[in-house]
This record gives C-alpha cells, structure tokens and sequence, in this order.
C-alpha cells in the first residue's frame, strides 16, 4: 500500500511541475508554444480596460520594416484563475497582479516551466499598472525577444547547412538551417536562399567591409544603405539596368544592438528591385570586428509576395545574429 502511494505522489508531483530530479532540483516541464506568442496573464476587467489597452498597444505594436502591418507579438489572454498546469508552460508570459502594495516589475526565467521567461508588472491599480508597462516595456521586450530567437536558435541546430568555406573565408561561425542552398559564393561574399515556391523566397547575404566603411553618428545609416545598395547591385544577378536596392519611399530603421559581445547596428527597412516591380522586407545587422578591423554584415531579405511576412524576417534575425567571429 505505502509503495502504491509513493507511485501516486510522484506522479503527481510531475504531473503539476514540481518533483524532484536524482540531483534534488525541482523539476520543470518543457515550455511550449507558437514563436512570439505572449501568454497575458490578467483579470478579464483589466484586459477589457485601459491596461488592456495598453498591453496591445505596447506588445502587439505594428514591426519596423515590414511593407504592410504585422504585429511585434500575438497575443492570448488567460485570467489568473484558469492559471495553472498546462497554461503555465508558455515560453513567454506577462502576468499582471493589480492591489500590490508595491508597483514593480520583475523578469524571472524558467519559473513554471524550462525555457521561459516571465515579466510580472504588479501596482495597487490601473494606473500603477500601466505605468510600469511604459517605464519597463523595452526591458520586456528584450527580454521576451531574446527567449525567442534562443527558441528558433535551437530549432535551426536540429539540422545545419554545411557551411564550412564561407566560414572560412569570413572567418566567423553562423547556424543555418539545412534548408537554405548557397547560390553564390566567392571569396569575400557569400549569398543563401531558400525557396518557398518556384517565385518566392528567403534570402542571406554575408561579407565583410572595411571599419572605416561606416562613420558613427548621423551618417551611419547613410553609410549602411550606400554599402547595401553597392553590393545588392553588383553581387546579386539581375538583367540589364534590373538590380535591388534600399526603397527611399520608407526610411529604414537604426538600432543598437549586441551580437557576439560586440557592437553591432540593427537596420530594417523596405528593399525594392530598380526596373522591376519586385519588393519586400530586410534587416542588416553590421558587427564590430574592432581585433580586424572590420565590419562583419550579415543581411537578410524576403520576397514573399501575398504572404505574412513577420515570421520569416524572425528567421533572419534568428539565423544572423548566431554569427561568432573567430
């Protein structure tokens, strides 16, 4: 009977998360999931009110750099009081806890299940609320981004393309997917795509540049669209007069960013085909190679005519910012 017990509780205890492995740490489920899809956690007057409100308006704002409106995350509310067992297991959660005596806002990883990453945004009331989620919302974000890429990170490692040359060359170490093809490679540049029908597709671009290439300050976005252009128009084959370059009818975004510990500049912006009506989405991180003296770009672009294209700039993002430089 005390054996048929002792099965019970364990399986009990693994079954709501919280057993014990041989090594006495608490043992937690795998977390699940669609990629950047928020578990809100929040009273159902709450998400129907002014924090509701502002939790779309912050977490579900339209992406940079995408040609129609795409949302930076999807959403799903659970009220904290169907909060338990399998709904716990999201990869990323925002739980927020109105009447705490004390407004704050934590970030806590692997809480309720492993890998997660938890933002809680607590206040006596709305109000409080709200105003944790504008002091703090670019903390959660990055905070929820980096859960994600890590995610999509370890879903492209279940099967790499062979890359070793271009590696070689460029001196640095990058995790693509088996399903991209190299079309182009030469010495210094190195182009990768992925079909997703017989017209559209995803593409990759990496070469290196010269430190001196981009000036820091207000012509470093100048500095990156002329290198971009440069190269789309010499490297990537196109009939005569035909070549893509940076469309000048939406201005590309610039961020700052980290890849690899070294300083590098996030651009996302609209491509188009100069002479053809072709355009779409792209995003260019330019990495900081201070030891060789260099800018290490890695480049990626999507023509996807009809089709959502959030997704696949994740991808890029996901696939680019693995890059290590040896």
């Amino acid at each position: 009977m005390r054996t048929l017990y002792s099965i019970v509780l364990c399986l009990f205890l693994l079954g709501c998360g919280e057993g014990k492995n041989d090594n006495n740490q608490i043992y937690l489920p795998e977390s699940n999931g669609n990629l950047n899809n928020i578990s809100v956690v929040v009273d159902n007057l709450l998400w129907e009110g002014n924090v509701g409100e502002r939790i779309r308006d912050i977490f579900a704002a339209t992406l940079n750099g995408l040609p129609v409106d795409e949302p930076m995350f999807k959403m799903r509310q659970i009220p904290p009081q169907v909060f338990n067992g399998f709904t716990t297991r999201s990869r990323i959660i925002l739980k927020i806890e109105k009447g705490a005596e004390e407004a704050s806002t934590i970030i806590v990883n692997d809480k309720f299940a492993k890998p997660q990453t938890v933002a809680v945004v607590r206040g006596k009331n709305d109000g409080e609320i709200i105003n944790q989620l504008n002091e703090n919302k670019d903390k959660i974000i990055d905070a929820f981004n980096k859960e994600e890429v890590k995610e999509k990170q370890r879903r492209v490692n279940l099967s790499l393309l062979k890359d070793s040359d271009m590696e070689a060359n460029l001196g640095i170490r990058i995790d693509i997917p088996s399903a991209y093809k190299i079309a182009k490679a030469t010495d210094d540049f190195f182009w990768i795509r992925k079909s997703l029908s017989n017209t559209k597709t995803i593409d990759l671009m990496f070469y290196d540049i010269p430190i001196e290439a981009i000036a820091k300050g207000d012509s470093t976005i100048v500095d990156i669209v002329s290198v971009r252009d440069s190269i789309t128009k010499t490297q990537i084959p196109g009939e005569e007069a035909i070549y893509m370059a940076v469309d000048d009818a939406y201005a590309p975004a610039l961020f700052n960013t980290i890849i690899d510990n070294k300083p590098a500049y996030e651009v996302r912006g609209i491509w188009e085909t100069k002479g053809y009506t072709m355009a779409g989405p792209f995003i260019t991180y330019v990495i900081e190679d201070k030891i060789n003296n260099r800018y290490v770009i890695g480049d990626g672009y999507v023509y996807a005519p009809s089709l959502e294209k959030r997704d696949y700039v994740f991808e890029l993002e996901s696939i680019i910012k693995s890059i290590e430089i040896e």
